[in-house]
């Protein structure tokens, strides 16, 4: 509504897109569909970007999890029994707003999806198939254009 007023306007003139904005509640599930008919239960998760509240989002059975720092303990009960994990792992370095590689592996652990993929990588990680090699067998560095079939 603040960066394109014009779409939420009471008289919209031609051309202007009709947008139907639905309040997301962390911890509160919706459920988005395909034209097809699937649908797929989310939930917003609660992270901390540095000091700043930001989403991830479990997705079925996949979660989606990126600048993150820290999350808040409640919210790992919600991470329990994923089959894919994606989430952030900046450098091997701290860093004030994201997840360093250490700390992106022991989250990693904790969550214990069937399968992590490490994403928002720098190269300060190094190069792909070196660093990938330090890694457990079931966590990877994702790379471009990488798809991943649930």
């Amino acid at each position: 509504r603040q960066r394109i007023p014009y779409c939420f306007a009471e008289h919209l003139y031609p051309g202007v897109p009709r947008i139907t904005l639905e309040e997301i509640v962390p911890g509160s599930p919706f459920v988005i569909g395909s034209p097809e008919g699937k649908k797929v239960e989310v939930t917003p998760l609660r992270v901390m970007h540095g000091r700043l509240p930001i989403l991830g989002y479990r997705i079925g059975r996949m979660a989606w999890i990126t600048d993150m720092l820290t999350m808040p303990e409640s919210e790992y009960d919600l991470l329990q029994g994923l089959d894919v994990l994606v989430m952030n792992a900046l450098r091997p370095q701290p860093h004030n707003t994201h997840q360093n590689l250490l700390t992106a592996l022991e989250n990693a652990r904790r969550i214990g999806a069937g399968e992590t993929y490490f994403i928002h990588m720098s190269h300060h990680v190094g190069l792909h198939a070196d660093a990938e090699r330090l890694l457990p067998p079931h966590m990877h560095f994702a790379y471009d254009g990488m798809k991943i079939c649930l």
